[in-house]
């Protein structure tokens, strides 16, 4: 066999296990159906900017051997996220922080003022929560709610709250100190120059073959290959003979425009309905440019899932959390296939942890 691995796609699961395997002196083969590699995290530079072309990225964790990994590729930046959530006229900071609280309630100065309304709001559900809309109010109460959680989740996910599950929302941060600072983890930041350079480097030296279908010759690319591995959707590898894996896609509205800046942040969720997008992406701002006398921005609009789109968010309910299950046991029968990543694994994954996974997954090899 020509290769001791061949990787289907060139996403962080994929390039990560590439660059180790290669590191060891492996014979690698990436292939990707793509026109381009780096998966979901690559980006585009227009108009001398880096644009996320499928959605932002923000680079965050508490691995510190996950943080030392990246860093050795390329110098991230200190960019930290702070989004901010805009209802009609009205803007606010996220995650829920004493810069939000004052805002909402006039006579909030202290984190006991703002303990003391959420606390009385929470009491109106008093009984275990039946739905999503009902366990968000029993978190943080019905203001924080309707402005900053209703509309947004609903466009989400394209279902009142109401018939929502409970369990999406298992909790909501709420922090008493005024830090806008969306994660808590230790590191945190962007690639300077862009996602795609990141993955450009972790597979330098590696054959990599794109606008290439796996599934157009199977047989072919199983017949040069030791072991194979697979981060495509898990229900396609299996030809979905137990049935298709729902999931949520996103749709993208992005404009160039002769403005040096639009709106001033990043990242800025749209939480009401008076709008159909739940987020628009400014992308200049995670590089900290302030000297291209244009701007892009992207629109970003949830949608049912279609032929064709890209899969974003898996829908965890029963039935597909129990289908999901049946497709893993037929893979843990496949002879030198290994299944790896978001789309293989049907799990919502962190930047950080696919790169970790990739690290426990090959260390884990004999």
């Amino acid at each position: 066999m020509k290769y001791d691995y061949l990787i289907v796609g060139s996403g962080l699961f994929g390039s990560t296990f590439a660059n180790l395997a290669s590191k060891q002196g492996k014979k690698v083969l990436v292939i990707d159906r793509r026109n381009h590699i780096a998966g979901n995290v690559y980006t585009k530079n227009i108009e001398g900017i880096n644009v996320h072309k499928y959605g932002a990225h923000i680079f965050h964790t508490d691995y510190k051997d996950v943080w030392d990994y990246v860093n050795s590729f390329v110098e991230f930046n200190r960019y930290t996220n702070s989004p901010i959530a805009r209802i009609g006229n009205e803007v606010y900071n996220m995650p829920f922080n004493m810069n939000t609280f004052s805002k909402m309630w006039d006579d909030v100065f202290t984190p006991e003022d703002a303990l003391k309304h959420i606390e009385e709001e929470k009491k109106e559900i008093d009984h275990e929560p039946q739905n999503l809309e009902e366990q968000a109010i029993s978190l943080v109460g019905r203001t924080i709610y309707e402005k900053l959680i209703k509309g947004y989740t609903e466009k989400q996910w394209n279902r009142d709250c109401k018939d929502l599950p409970s369990f999406i929302i298992k909790r909501l941060p709420v922090r008493l100190i005024y830090d806008n600072n969306y994660f808590n983890d230790k590191y945190q930041g962007i690639p300077i120059g862009g996602y795609t350079k990141l993955v450009e480097k972790m597979l330098e030296g590696i054959e990599v073959k794109l606008n290439t279908n796996y599934f157009d010759n199977v047989d072919y690319y199983k017949s040069i290959a030791k072991k194979i591995v697979y981060t495509g959707p898990i229900d396609e590898y299996f030809s979905y003979s137990l049935g298709k894996l729902e999931w949520r896609s996103l749709k993208f509205d992005t404009k160039i425009l002769n403005q040096t800046n639009y709106q001033g942040n990043a990242v800025v969720n749209y939480t009401g309905h008076e709008v159909d997008y739940t987020r628009v992406i400014e992308h200049k701002h995670f590089e900290f440019d302030s000297t291209s006398p244009k701007t892009v921005v992207t629109f970003e609009y949830p949608a049912d899932y279609k032929e064709g789109m890209e899969k974003y968010y898996t829908v965890n309910d029963s039935k597909n959390n129990e289908l999901a299950n049946r497709y893993r046991e037929l893979a843990s029968k496949e002879e030198n296939v290994i299944f790896g990543g978001r789309l293989a694994e049907y799990k919502y994954y962190d930047m950080d942890d696919v790169i970790k996974s990739a690290f426990d997954l090959f260390n884990g090899l004999k």
